[in-house]
């Protein structure tokens, strides 16, 4: 039951659903994912982390890229099936369509480029 309770849990916040639908077009870093859903670095990183714990994200690093995509289900039945379910749910809400919609102009290079300069900017005017 514990299993069951963390998948759904994990799909109660709406944040997290989103993660799910734009990980269903594909792979992505924290920074493009806070770029599409205008939340701070460390709210998408909670919300992956708690989404990984249920099975439903898997992540590979890459170099200095940490990949998040969706999981194959192996780990959990429940996170399997409504992970099927999910590819075909919410398609048609004004949200996700938007949210998708702005996917294939959010690129890596640029937002994590920027989030990357600001961080060398705050740590250099943290030494001042």
């Amino acid at each position: 039951m514990k299993n069951f309770v963390r998948v759904m849990k994990a799909l109660s916040d709406p944040n997290r659903v989103k993660i799910v639908k734009m990980l269903q077009h594909k792979t992505m870093c924290v920074c493009e994912m806070r770029e599409a859903l205008q939340v701070s670095q460390p709210s998408v990183s909670k919300n992956l982390k708690i989404l990984e714990d249920a099975g439903l994200v898997e992540y590979k690093k890459d170099g200095l890229w940490v990949n998040y995509y969706l999981a194959d289900g192996s780990r959990s039945p429940y996170a399997a099936t409504l992970l099927g379910n999910l590819r075909h749910w919410l398609e048609d809400e004004s949200e996700v369509e938007e949210l998708i919609g702005k996917l294939p102009h959010i690129r890596r290079e640029e937002v994590c480029g920027n989030d990357q300069r600001n961080l060398k900017l705050i740590n250099r005017n943290i030494r001042i």
